[in-house]
């Protein structure tokens, strides 16, 4: 239970408070983008209560909820197969939306280069530890963290 509960905790703080919370209030990331955080605090409320049948099961000596826990964790098992084939498989799609993701902001920096644009361009060249998308942006006066390549 603790576990999940943990689980739950980094999902959330992940979405809410990380580096990735600078990003939920820019018009142009897309829902999917957060989709991963949104299954991992899933995932991490039903290991709480797959928790709370095991620990239940046991100390009351129950067979009906070990059976309970015994299936719940065939379907978690079953689904981490399914989301790792998924991800395996999905992994292309993934780097050619957030780069076009990236295409779209860069852009909209070059059309204005101050506003909110301007500090979305700096949370994701902090986010992803780059700067531009070559030799010579770092140049044009793009918003860059320190000690960057």
């Amino acid at each position: 239970q603790v576990a999940g509960l943990a689980v739950i905790a980094f999902g959330l703080w992940l979405r809410f408070g990380g580096v990735m919370a600078d990003f939920a209030s820019d018009k142009k990331s897309p829902e999917y983008f957060f989709m991963g955080l949104y299954v991992l605090v899933g995932a991490g409320a039903l290991m709480t209560t797959v928790g709370f049948f095991g620990c239940c099961g046991a100390a009351r000596e129950s067979q009906c909820l070990i059976g309970a826990f015994f299936a719940c964790l065939l379907v978690i098992f079953a689904a981490e197969i399914t989301a790792g084939v998924f991800a395996f498989i999905g992994k292309k799609v993934a780097i050619q939306e957030a780069q076009k993701i990236y295409e779209d902001i860069y852009d909209d920096y070059m059309k204005n280069p101050v506003g909110k644009v301007n500090s979305t361009i700096y949370h994701y060249h902090v986010a992803l530890q780059c700067c531009g998308k070559g030799n010579t942006e770092k140049k044009m006066g793009l918003p860059c963290p320190e000690n960057t390549q």
